[in-house]
């Protein structure tokens, strides 16, 4: 019998221009955004909310979802932005073992000298009378500022179509816990590369444009 959960809170980071205040807040529900307006440069009050939660048990041996979303707010005052994942498998046995992962990409531009953002990344795997199940949750936040207006031109969206195809396939595949926590690794590798590569075209300013990656990986078997 095993019973385990934990909390994981990030600690503050401080920039110039975007203040990073990680800090952890309420039960998050259903993914919401305000409507993007990067194009027009508008300065607004931005916020966006990722969730993915599942649940295995031995009426659903095996869940298994992810969330890969792009918010481009644009130039904001203050942007909050929150990324979950939760996992639980409950009351499987080693010869009858159930499979729970969840996993949530979330990408977010902001632009301006002088915003502030708080953002939130959280994940959190639970094993509940469950021996020998594989249990998965994983939070990837990527935040790309820059003090110009900017967007994602259609060669970076095509890239992150691709990965967002293969996390889908990721996700779905039969691969031992500690293999998919390399694999989402890797592809989250990818994104930030994809973004840095953008953001190295992103109007001047007084600051220079910055890609800010959030991890967090919990669950079970560890290795």
């Amino acid at each position: 019998m095993s019973s385990h959960r934990k909390t994981r809170t990030p600690s503050p980071l401080t920039r110039r221009a975007v203040r990073f205040g990680l800090f952890a807040a309420g039960v998050a529900g259903a993914a919401t955004a305000v409507p993007a307006q990067a194009a027009t440069g508008t300065t607004h009050v931005a916020f966006a909310e990722d969730h993915v939660f599942t649940q295995a048990n031995r009426a659903h041996h095996t869940q298994a979802k992810d969330s890969f979303t792009v918010r481009q707010f644009g130039t904001t005052k203050a942007t909050a932005v929150r990324n979950q994942a939760n996992a639980a498998s409950v009351g499987c046995s080693v010869d009858d073992h159930c499979r729970s992962v969840a996993l949530s990409f979330q990408i977010v531009t902001v632009a301006g000298e002088q915003t502030h953002l708080n953002a939130v990344n959280l994940s959190d795997a639970a094993n509940k009378e469950c021996t020998g199940c594989q249990t998965l949750a994983g939070a990837y936040q990527f935040v790309v500022s820059t003090p110009k207006a900017f967007t994602l031109d259609g060669g970076a969206k095509r890239q992150l179509a691709d990965i967002h195809r293969r996390l889908d396939t990721l996700t779905r595949s039969k691969l031992p816990a500690a293999d998919l926590k390399t694999q989402a690794d890797a592809l989250a590798a990818e994104v930030t590369g994809v973004l840095q590569n953008a953001v190295a075209h992103a109007p001047k300013g007084e600051e220079k444009p910055d890609v800010t990656m959030h991890r967090h990986l919990d669950g079970w078997p560890g290795r």
